[in-house]
């Protein structure tokens, strides 16, 4: 027989419950601030609520009510220097922290609210609404709220999508050497998601100060949280990841105060990471004005068992019992906080003058003009003004330093070991980046030993360090350069790519000051190296259809040091492709000056020509000079090198396609994901007039590259395919 013995997990979890004695101990000043805020919450929400009901709110109204307990008790313990972030139902976690920073020492509703809560009300409403005076310009809405200034980093729609970047937030707090804590709120429907699960995991490993403030509110949407774990205390969840773990009655606010104090104080203390679950109850559906009941998946006497735990009755009630304040005062605090937010409501909205009588709608003055519509996806790049811009060539522009034959991949790392030296904000994070002399190419070869706080060597988990990297780059007193070991590996962290890091500024307003998120994303092309059809893409095609990436795609050891010099200097997000075929060749690079910065948005003619232009970048640069040396083709070769549609150099390829009227677009990955592919419609469309014949393109077939040696080289392009291509277009 085997011998047992029973395991127990390393981190200690907890059950915290307040008691009558806590109550009446608690200091008034405490109370009191727990009684307006949640109070002014209460009321913005129904006020919300109100307004949905009316049809004025375009969009979703996530209402919170009913949860206002576990926002204000969690905030409460927290400061102005403390980062919050929420998931789509995020009005009262969002609200509590701009209160609170507002108004550290509290609010008192006997009083006249002050202009500046008054104006968090106003413009956390307007945002909802969709308006110009909101905290996002009107494009985040209800589920879409950021303040940078008061710590209330992002509410997000996607399900989890901001608890990796709650992570970058404390690792920065940390690195800066603060105190400061982090705290992501999401709900039971969040807790199974992978990203979530790699952010514990990754934090815990590193020793984030960042809570996972699980709201356990039973429901997502309608799915009750019994059918989706097997584990409905989702606290337990930190025991894997050896996380202290608090549970508390969220409908009670001083038991989360309390519960939220100890995992402060232990985050504070430079001890990691903490969860706090708080079970809570939405009183209404996932959206909008009705409970529940409404849709079937909750019944009335559920609904009505809860909402005699309401917080504010409960909060309300011990006010008084503790003579802290009176029941009069208590109605008097509800009709000035109701009071305020009729006089918001006035001042956004107008009777409809083609309505029924009484029936409102929004002030046309408050809308944002539709002009605003892609102002920020990106910057303006005002950040580039006193920069040292280099290209080879002649004018004043041009490189004055040494020049050599060097090896691209020696470049790629000594250009990153100059950053990090010159620049204490450069930090490095990826799979391996920190060992075998280099990581897997060495590319960062010499950093870890230079630099090892700022080379992070991450877990398998690109959601959980994409994410973090984000958050990094929304905080903004680092820069992180992410490695991806193979371009393949963005589809992984695809939810962190695209609908965060890539939407973020626009999507929280665009224009503000503090609004960029500059990030760097390297990751390699490896066609052709025997790796197959999950390592081996390009990704230039799909992500030039993404907005708010900027993409670079270095051919020679002088263009990647000035490109990866412009996307450490740019405020936008960058990829920088880096491709394998490149990582062994020799070319032109500079041996002593890596300070320059490539201009943005300017493509390089490799070779000029009068009879067809031909448009490459990265290797496939190469395969196309040797095309046309074997043909002896007058041909001019566009190297684009930016390949965002913002940074597209239309200027030198007008030039050329005005002289040729011939076009041929020629890259080395498959016709469904193809970067000629919208390329070509772009060119045919501004051009038209100049061209003798539709563009032509070289690509490979529909399939990725496979294992087989023979498989692989007809599954991707080279120079023969261009040699092919540029015969049957000019007959040569």
């Amino acid at each position: 027989m085997p011998t047992h013995r029973k395991l127990a997990p390393a981190a200690p979890w907890t059950e915290v419950t307040a008691t009558k004695k806590d109550w009446h101990g608690a200091d008034p000043r405490l109370l009191t601030s727990m009684f307006t805020q949640t109070l002014l919450i209460r009321t913005f929400e129904e006020y919300v609520l109100d307004l949905a009901g009316q049809g004025l709110v375009h969009g979703p109204a996530h209402s919170s009510i009913g949860q206002e307990g576990g926002a204000v008790g969690s905030v409460l313990p927290l400061t102005g220097a403390d980062f919050v972030g929420g998931s789509h139902r995020g009005h009262h976690q969002f609200l509590a922290k701009a209160l609170g920073y507002v108004a550290p020492a509290g609010i008192d509703l006997r009083r006249p609210v002050d202009d500046e809560v008054r104006t968090v009300l106003q413009r956390s409403l307007a945002e909802i609404c969709g308006l110009a005076r909101g905290f996002c310009r009107g494009r985040g809405g209800s589920m879409h709220l950021q303040w940078r200034e008061a710590g209330a980093m992002g509410t997000n729609a996607i399900v989890g999508g901001g608890v990796p970047q709650a992570a970058g937030f404390a690792w920065s707090a940390r690195q800066a050497g603060t105190d400061a804590v982090s705290v992501t709120y999401f709900g039971d429907g969040a807790v199974n998601i992978g990203s979530v699960l790699e952010t514990m995991n990754l934090a815990a490993a590193w020793k984030l100060p960042v809570c996972f403030f699980i709201e356990n509110n039973k429901y997502a949407v309608s799915t009750h949280v019994d059918e989706a774990t097997a584990e409905p205390r989702l606290s337990a969840r930190g025991l894997g990841f050896n996380i202290p773990s608090w549970r508390v009655d969220g409908m009670d606010p001083l038991a989360t105060y309390l519960a939220m104090s100890e995992a402060v104080d232990h985050m504070r203390a430079g001890h990691g990471p903490t969860i706090v679950e708080a079970e809570v109850y939405r009183f209404f559906h996932q959206n909008g004005p009705f409970p529940g009941s409404a849709f079937g998946y909750r019944t009335k006497d559920e609904e009505k068992e809860w909402r005699a735990r309401d917080p504010l009755t409960l909060v309300s009630r011990q006010l008084v019992e503790n003579g802290v304040l009176g029941a009069d005062e208590i109605e008097e605090c509800t009709a000035r906080a109701k009071a305020v937010m009729a006089a918001i409501g006035d001042e956004l909205l107008e009777p409809d003058p083609e309505g029924k009588p009484g029936t409102r709608r929004i002030r046309p003055s408050e809308w944002p003009d539709p002009s605003f519509r892609d102002v920020g996806v990106r910057g303006d790049l005002s950040e580039f003004d006193d920069v040292r811009v280099a290209d080879t060539g002649t004018g004043p522009d041009a490189f004055r330093g040494r020049l050599e034959q060097r090896k691209f991949i020696d470049v790629v790392a000594e250009v990153m070991s100059r950053r990090m030296a010159e620049d204490e904000s450069v930090v490095v994070m990826g799979e391996d980046v920190h060992r075998l002399k280099g990581g897997t190419n060495g590319a960062t070869k010499g950093l870890a030993e230079a630099h090892p706080d700022r080379v992070l060597g991450t877990p398998i988990s690109e959601n959980a360090f994409a994410g973090l990297a984000g958050g990094i780059a929304l905080d903004g007193r680092y820069k992180p350069v992410v490695e991806f070991m193979y371009a393949d590996f963005m589809w992984v962290a695809a939810d962190q790519i695209f609908n965060q890091i890539g939407k973020a500024r626009h999507m929280f307003g665009g224009d503000g000051q503090g609004s960029g998120v500059p990030l760097v994303l390297r990751s390699k092309v490896a066609m052709g190296t025997g790796y197959g059809s999950q390592h081996s893409m390009d990704p230039a095609g799909i992500l030039a259809t993404a907005p708010g990436w900027r993409i670079v795609a270095p051919s020679t050891p002088f263009d990647y040091v000035g490109l990866m010099n412009s996307a450490l200097t740019c405020k936008d997000p960058v990829v920088v492709l880096e491709h394998t075929d490149l990582y062994s060749s020799v070319g032109p690079g500079p041996v002593d000056d890596f300070d320059y910065c490539l201009p943005v948005g300017k493509a390089a003619v490799r070779r000029t020509g009068s009879r067809i232009t031909v448009v490459t970048y990265l290797a496939m640069t190469n395969y196309v000079l040797e095309a046309v040396e074997q043909l002896g083709l007058d041909a001019e070769v566009i190297d684009l090198r930016w390949l965002d549609r913002a940074s597209l150099d239309w200027d030198t390829l007008g030039a050329s396609i005005r002289k040729t009227s011939n076009v041929l677009i020629a890259e080395q990955g498959p016709v469904g994901t193809s970067y000629g592919g919208w390329l070509s419609d772009e060119i045919q469309r501004r051009y038209f007039d100049w061209l003798d014949q539709p563009v032509e393109r070289v690509q490979a077939g529909e399939s990725s590259p496979s294992i087989s040696k023979v498989l692989e080289r007809a599954a991707i392009a080279r120079t023969e395919e261009v040699v092919a291509a540029l015969q049957r277009v000019t007959g040569n």
